[in-house]
């Protein structure tokens, strides 16, 4: 596993928000209500494409590590851990190696230290690699760049 990671000198707050506006927040139970709904792979599309922000990407889940570690001390720092992706990045993959469903969609952590708010990503191809399937580790590659491209224009 190849961990990828940069550093923002920006408030932990204000990349948080950058990623917010960056992604889509389909409400859960409608979306997966909708894609059940789909009866053919466009129609499928359609509802995905509907749930995307304007990186390509939706929010999943997301997780304030943070607000947990606050309960033990007033002075932890701001940490968020979000599991974002495109269903349709990840059908792609999973064609070609099941195991990619294990990996997808991805997490994003970003958190703060004493340097500045890290933003820190495990790369797909780096977990796909080890299958020797061309075809989903181009993929792979495909939304490492994606994901990376995102990471840094909000780092910025």
């Amino acid at each position: 596993m190849e961990r990828w990671s940069l550093r923002s000198s920006k408030p932990f707050q204000q990349i948080v928000a950058a990623l917010d506006a960056s992604i889509g927040h389909p409400d859960p139970a409608a979306f997966s209500k909708e894609t059940a709904a789909a009866k053919t792979a466009g129609e499928l599309e359609a509802v995905v494409q509907r749930a995307l922000g304007k990186s390509g990407f939706m929010q999943f889940a997301r997780y304030n590590l943070g607000d947990i570690l606050r309960k033990e001390s007033a002075h932890a720092p701001d940490i968020c851990r979000f599991v974002i992706g495109n269903p349709l990045i990840m059908k792609e993959m999973v064609k070609h190696v099941a195991d990619a469903g294990s990996y997808a969609p991805v997490t994003i952590l970003i958190d703060e230290r004493a340097d500045g708010v890290h933003l820190s990503y495990d790369r797909m191809a780096s977990l796909i690699g080890p299958y020797r399937n061309p075809a989903a580790l181009r993929v792979a590659k495909d939304l490492d760049s994606k994901v990376e491209t995102l990471l840094t224009e909000i780092a910025r």
